[in-house]
């Protein structure tokens, strides 16, 4: 798994690429948690169009970013699912919980 951050205003864009599993999902949440906790930024987008794959522990540090993201006051957003990733966040009933669009300008808008 590969991580670039961009910033945008006062949004910090992820563009995340590979595979997102229990060898990587440490460097994931690690990336969020300091963004939303050390950071505090009001908005930390995530673009998974280039995730291949997410398992339990890829969904647990989303899920784990997106508490630490209300706990703070910010939003966490995703954009980008594909249809491996969409399956895994539906299949858990996540799809309901993030916030969630199809493209970059639609998860950055105000």
């Amino acid at each position: 798994m590969q991580i670039a951050a961009r910033h945008l205003d006062k949004t910090t864009i992820f563009d995340i690429s590979g595979d997102i599993d229990l060898a990587t999902s440490p460097q994931l949440r690690k990336a969020l948690l300091r963004e939303l906790r050390e950071l505090k930024m009001p908005r930390v987008v995530l673009n998974l169009g280039a995730v291949r794959y997410i398992d339990s522990s890829g969904v647990a540090s989303l899920v784990e970013g997106l508490k630490a993201s209300r706990d703070v006051g910010s939003r966490l957003i995703l954009f980008g699912l594909n249809k491996t990733v969409r399956e895994v966040l539906q299949l858990s009933k996540l799809v309901r919980i993030f916030e969630i669009y199809e493209n970059e300008a639609q998860s950055v808008a105000p």
